[in-house]
């Protein structure tokens, strides 16, 4: 496993420990349910447990789990003081408010790189997709042969250790059936929007029927302020006490934006570039053949200050 050099209170090693599996019910989330979601939570915050939930989310019973999930895993809604309860988080407010939020109704293929990104920040609600992006190397695989290396991973980690084969090999299908296109004219309801990020691809091969890739390149679609937000999250996260953080950490680091995104190291020092030259307060620099973002700020203000100059300051 991947070491964090800076001695914060968290680790990898204990984010993945504290991972969970198997709560999205098998699942993947569709268009529509993190819109729906975080509206019904804002009129109820027990909307989940609510008995007539299933007619309130127009979904069946399994369905209302997942949606809890997912709306939780990409950070729009938080537990708090009220056992059961949840209330829009600042990004799901943000993002997803009728009235003033950034992009409501998903529409802009950047929130749901934001999206994505969520799942790879602690604590580790999908802990399968943390070991697939950035322990898994396989060239090419089938659903059964991700179940399998992601469950390799976790022999060395007690808990997850324990944890029975069966919900790696349902998360496995799940990712896939997120991010792969099933290659089908599948009703748009009942789609991922999360494949249309081309992060795992069919395998080109004729030979390789129902086997993927993971698609490491460029990624049109991903702006750089967004990515660079995520840079700043991940330094929050894992470095909190640096000023620095060096472009082999952001492209190959675990759960790092170039491992989440799955970004060569040419592409994040480009973008690097580019924001850096109108970031106030963040340089790229070159030093003793180390190339380094450097900063003096908080990383939390600067990734919400990327968040908002992307999508033109609105609150």
């Amino acid at each position: 496993m991947a070491k964090n050099a800076d001695p914060t209170p968290l680790t990898q090693e204990v984010a993945l420990s504290a991972g969970t599996t198997g709560r999205h019910e098998t699942f993947a989330p569709r268009y529509g349910w993190l819109k729906k979601g975080y509206d019904k939570c804002a009129e109820d915050p027990h909307v989940f447990l609510a008995t007539d939930a299933i007619e309130r989310l127009g979904v069946g019973k399994n369905m209302v789990r997942s949606i809890r999930f997912w709306c939780t895993l990409f950070r729009l809604l938080e537990e708090y003081d009220q056992p059961g309860a949840l209330r829009p988080t600042r990004l799901g407010d943000s993002l997803l408010k009728t009235e003033g939020g950034w992009d409501p109704y998903l529409e802009d293929p950047a929130s749901l790189w934001l999206l994505h990104w969520q799942a790879f920040r602690p604590p580790f609600l999908a802990v399968s997709w943390n070991l697939a992006f950035s322990y898994v190397m396989l060239p090419v695989f089938g659903v059964r042969e991700l179940a399998e290396a992601i469950v390799k991973q976790t022999q060395s980690i007690e808990r997850l250790s324990k944890v029975a084969r069966g919900s790696f090999e349902k998360d496995a299908s799940c990712l896939v059936r997120m991010y792969a296109s099933s290659g089908t004219r599948e009703r748009v309801e009942l789609r991922s929007p999360f494949t249309n990020l081309g992060l795992v691809v069919a395998a080109t091969e004729q030979e390789h029927a129902e086997r993927f890739r993971f698609e490491t390149g460029p990624k049109d679609t991903l702006p750089d302020y967004l990515f660079m937000a995520a840079v700043m999250d991940y330094v929050s996260d894992w470095h909190p006490r640096q000023k620095s953080l060096s472009l082999n950490e952001i492209v190959f680091g675990a759960n790092s934006p170039g491992m989440a995104f799955r970004l060569s190291e040419s592409d994040c020092g480009q973008r690097l570039d580019r924001v850096c030259r109108t970031l106030g307060g963040v340089v790229f620099t070159e030093s003793s053949g180390i190339r380094q973002i450097q900063f003096t700020g908080d990383p939390k203000d600067y990734s919400w200050h990327c968040l908002q100059h992307y999508y033109g300051g609105k609150i």
